[in-house]
């Protein structure tokens, strides 16, 4: 049985992993848990601390050429290098999501109630992603390496992603650009081995993306069931070809040229890394767990996941 409450959500829903928890019950509880855990990182790190000698400015196992012929051969200054570059790499590829992201959450909540938990807590989370895309941009200038935004033919196909995304795409999308950072982050901030800076700007977004992925993730459940068919199926291919292009950008194959390697070598070596696809199927899991048990991964959209080399 469904019913439908008075801002329009739907109780009553069950899909493969259960009843749907009511949404503004959920909106509530990650208002109160922004409202005790929430940062100003402009306040809580220390930007005027110095870069600390022989720390990572990445974990070195997280580096896309671990473990590879070519890491064997680079010297310890290279391979630091190569973190630094990497990380503000990652940095810039946060920052593009979280503006896509920012975008569609305010599409979603354009034509509901303004005075519903549910919308008050998305303008919490863009908030949120405000902060962070600051906090990013400052940790790459901090680290002293360039920018990298995503190619022009990437750049202009989250512009048509931006555009004719449905719900269910936009937060499967949503959960692709959180969660593989997430699982990375979350290895990163308690590593001693890292800056003490880059632990500190890990650790904030590993506390508020969690809320954000469980926003992320109840919506979705509820647009897969509810959604029509049609959508469903826009839903699966759509976020195949995101899981495709995301695989491609996650490194700016400028880095490796920036720190002095051969770029065409070094591609080459990332690709038939058995331990860089171990890394990025082990950060997807969780992900691709969840989306096959409502339903995502399925057809030619679990034929493109696969392609994209985040499904084992």
């Amino acid at each position: 049985m469904t019913t439908v409450t008075e801002d329009g959500g739907l109780t009553g829903l069950r899909d493969a992993l259960g009843l749907l928890k009511d949404r503004e019950q959920v909106a509530v509880r990650l208002l109160e848990s922004s409202a005790k855990h929430s940062f100003d990182p402009d306040r809580e790190l220390d930007w005027d601390a110095p870069v600390e000698d022989g720390k990572w400015f990445w974990p070195p196992e997280l580096v896309s050429l671990y473990d590879t012929p070519m890491w064997k051969r680079m010297s310890e200054e290279q391979r630091f290098g190569l973190a630094r570059h990497e990380a503000a790499s990652l940095a810039s590829l946060g920052i593009w999501f979280e503006i896509i992201l920012m975008q569609l959450l305010v599409r979603h909540i354009y034509d509901k109630s303004v005075t519903s938990a549910h919308v008050r807590y998305a303008l919490t989370e863009i908030a949120d992603e405000c902060r962070h895309s600051m906090m990013f941009a400052r940790m790459i200038e901090k680290g002293g390496a360039p920018t990298y935004p995503v190619t022009r033919l990437n750049h202009n196909l989250a512009r048509v992603l931006k555009t004719v995304s449905t719900t269910p795409g936009s937060f499967a999308c949503t959960l692709l650009g959180e969660e593989i950072l997430d699982w990375m982050q979350r290895l990163t901030f308690p590593d001693e081995r890292v800056q003490t800076l880059v632990r500190g700007v890990t650790r904030i977004h590993v506390v508020e993306e969690a809320r954000h992925v469980r926003y992320a993730r109840e919506e979705l459940r509820r647009q897969m069931v509810t959604a029509p068919r049609w959508e469903r199926e826009l839903t699966r291919i759509s976020s195949g070809e995101a899981a495709r292009v995301f695989s491609i950008a996650f490194v700016n194959p400028r880095v490796y040229t920036d720190v002095g390697l051969d770029r065409r070598e070094a591609l080459a070596q990332v690709k038939a890394s058995g331990h860089r696809r171990e890394v990025m199927q082990s950060g997807a899991k969780r992900l691709t767990d969840f989306l096959d048990d409502i339903g995502v991964l399925r057809g030619p959209g679990r034929r493109l996941w696969k392609s994209s080399g985040l499904l084992a």
